[in-house]
């Protein structure tokens, strides 16, 4: 060690070379525990961001709806009798003065991406193959940005002009289309459209590619009977997880139904919660299994060289530096153990992308280690092996100079 050194360095590190073997196991037991948190840390959330975007491939984060139709008795009965009233089926209703609602939230800054859309149930229908699905009129640029349909496309192109429709990959199949077909559209009222399918998506549900026909605002609006208005308004937001108190927000200043990806995926999202706090809980009970190996090894090492420590402090070392060496030593074992820990995360993930393949054989899903995971891990080894030392330094600092060098 360099002459330039304090003392407690100087001590630390000779401790620390004389027991190499020791050294050595506790430095590869931390990496071992460094190297499970970054993986299962990198792991986890490559795993729930594929999820989140998987789930959100085929809906908006917020979707914004009219207020539901509520039937009110015109007066009370004179016996002041309680009344039960049917429920009124509920129609095709349009947002009032969508436009300035439009170029109001476009404004705001937590919204990226603004949609309207007016959308409702039919028939579609080529030879004698009928399915039911949903009509959604849209405005292509925006609802691209919502979501991203052009990247989802399987076959042609993203047009939905006069007479133009894009269909799911599943209901192409149902019908026996491809694209260049005719399809008919029909509603309950008698309007019909016929199409030309332009182009076949896939958004990783099968349900939704079953369902969801894609044309023109103005075509949807004229095959539905909305008459220049939109049913809905997809927003797609910066922050996934402002959505629901963005769209309580947005309920509370227009009057409308506000629902957020958050709430029409509740059971996902508890999943999600779930499984992070489970993740947690595991990696403290790596840590604090890090932190036991860190204190014996240290414990060991104060009682054997208990005579060192009283010949130190007989030469004039103080309580003070005494419990410094050590908690130097738990530092170094920490940090060295952390950057050990944090090659061997690196190796495992990259292999884990090589080995994970879909059939196809792309990578399951993307995992990216941050640079801040690395450093707060490492900086976190570093400090549970300091507070690991933090009693065996305090039982050194403490040792009678004269009743240690007597053995």
């Amino acid at each position: 060690m360099k002459a330039w050194l304090p003392f407690e360095w100087i001590a630390a590190w000779r401790f620390l070379r004389e027991g190499r073997m020791q050294s050595l196991l506790i430095i590869v037991g931390v990496g071992v525990g460094v190297a499970v948190i970054v993986f299962m840390s990198a792991l986890l959330s490559g795993l729930q961001d594929n999820l989140i975007k998987r789930t959100l491939s085929s809906q908006p984060h917020i979707t914004l709806l009219p207020v539901e139709e509520v039937a009110r008795p015109q007066q009370a009965s004179a016996a002041n009798t309680a009344l039960r009233l049917q429920k009124n089926a509920q129609r095709l209703r349009t947002i009032d003065q969508w436009q300035t609602l439009r170029d109001r939230l476009q404004g705001w800054p937590e919204i990226a991406a603004v949609s309207p859309v007016a959308s409702g149930p039919a028939f579609a229908i080529r030879g004698e193959a009928s399915k039911a699905i949903t009509v959604l009129g849209i405005e292509p640029e925006r609802y691209n940005r919502v979501i991203a349909l052009t990247e989802r496309l399987t076959a042609g192109q993203l047009r939905v002009g006069a007479g133009e429709a894009v269909i799911g990959i599943e209901l192409a199949k149902d019908l026996g289309a491809e694209v260049g077909d005719k399809l008919r559209l029909s509603v309950a009222d008698g309007r019909s459209e016929t199409l030309t399918i332009t182009g076949l998506f896939d958004l990783g549900n099968k349900g939704v590619n079953a369902r969801n026909v894609y044309v023109g605002l103005r075509t949807a609006q004229s095959l539905l009977d909305l008459v220049g208005g939109v049913s809905s308004i997809d927003l797609a937001l910066h922050d996934l997880d402002l959505a629901e108190q963005l769209a309580r927000r947005i309920a509370g200043e227009t009057g409308l139904t506000a629902d957020s990806w958050i709430k029409t995926n509740a059971q996902f999202v508890t999943a999600l919660t779930s499984q992070r706090v489970s993740s947690n809980v595991i990696r403290f009970f790596i840590a604090l299994s890090v932190a036991f190996g860190i204190a014996s090894v240290l414990v060991v090492s104060v009682i054997q060289r208990s005579k060192e420590i009283g010949i130190l402090r007989a030469m004039g070392a103080t309580q003070a530096q005494m419990l410094r060496i050590f908690l130097l030593q738990g530092g170094i074992v920490g940090f060295f153990g952390s950057l050990l820990g944090s090659l061997l995360a690196w190796s495992l993930l990259v292999l884990w992308q090589l080995l994970a393949r879909n059939p196809d054989g792309t990578a399951m899903f993307v995992i990216s280690v941050e640079p801040g995971l690395v450093l707060i891990a490492a900086g976190g080894a570093s400090v549970v092996g300091i507070l690991a030392a933090l009693l065996p330094a305090r039982r050194a600092a403490q040792l009678d100079p004269v009743v240690a060098i007597r053995g």
